[in-house]
């Protein structure tokens, strides 16, 4: 595998960037969810995210901010990325029992999907055309982190060891391009992918001085959205690996990011808070 590392600095980024700043409003009231508020997922008109009320659950939120539980994990399981396929089936990233759950679409019930004991914490999951999931699995204590792909029969495949806190995880409408954020070390690496789903030619996208990074998006014309851990902001940033929009957040501590179906807002889980907020786009 070739990795090649940018040079180019985030502030010169920032300096030639066109930094938009625009404030959120809460789309979820303060303390509504846990401060383990994460995984915002967006489908059919309702916004899900784990950790609503208590942990180990996961709410169901309509289009004007009320909230309902939608179900709560078995086994003292709590969840943390959340994603729909193409048929409605939603999958959860459990963390404790090293499992990704499944919801078989228009139903309630709650199965293994896939599990792996070798896994540190299954953390964010990003969603392929095919069904397959890549996961990042970060070791917080060492600071290192792995990263799998789930397979769409379940099956588990590691694709790289010894990296970083690995963090957000997020892939192109095209399912050409992976991008996978490490916390602690605060770059995010871009691959490219092949039709088979397997990785190749790493490269640093962007690599920051200060504040972590916690989950990620791709919009519809290839632009990562990143949740930036500590500073209260999310950016908006070119496959280039340029700064093109700064969103300014009540709280400080984002975790994770999501569009509805018309990529005409953004909603941001925010730690601490246990809130959701959200941005015009």
């Amino acid at each position: 595998m070739r990795t090649l590392i940018s040079t180019l600095s985030v502030s010169a980024l920032l300096i030639s960037s066109v930094s938009l700043a625009k404030n959120s409003t809460d789309f979820v009231a303060e303390n509504t969810f846990t401060k383990g508020v994460e995984g915002p997922v967006f489908y059919k008109g309702y916004l899900y995210a784990v950790n609503f009320a208590e942990q180990g659950t996961i709410g169901k939120v309509d289009k004007l901010g009320k909230t309902n539980l939608f179900l709560k994990l078995p086994n003292d399981s709590v969840g943390n990325g959340l994603q729909f396929d193409k048929q409605g089936n939603l999958y959860i990233a459990d963390y404790v029992n090293h499992n990704i759950l499944k919801v078989p679409a228009n139903s309630l019930s709650i199965e293994v999907f896939a599990h792996n004991k070798t896994m540190n914490q299954p953390n964010d999951i990003a969603m392929t055309k095919r069904g397959a999931l890549f996961a990042s699995d970060p070791n917080w204590a060492n600071s290192t982190g792995k990263l799998w792909r789930i397979n769409a029969d379940g099956s588990t495949q590691l694709l790289e060891d010894n990296m970083g806190t690995t963090n957000g995880v997020a892939v192109n409408n095209s399912n050409t391009k992976l991008y996978v954020n490490e916390s602690v070390q605060r770059v995010i690496w871009q691959y490219d992918l092949d039709s088979d789903l397997n990785i190749r030619n790493k490269q640093s996208l962007i690599k920051f001085d200060s504040h972590g990074m916690d989950g990620m998006r791709v919009d519809n014309q290839g632009n990562l959205f990143v949740a930036r851990y500590g500073a209260g902001k999310v950016l908006k940033i070119s496959p280039a690996g340029k700064v093109l929009q700064t969103f300014t957040l009540k709280g400080q501590h984002p975790t994770n990011v999501a569009f509805n179906d018309e990529q005409t807002k953004l909603f941001v889980t925010m730690q601490k808070r246990g809130a959701i907020e959200a941005v015009d786009l």
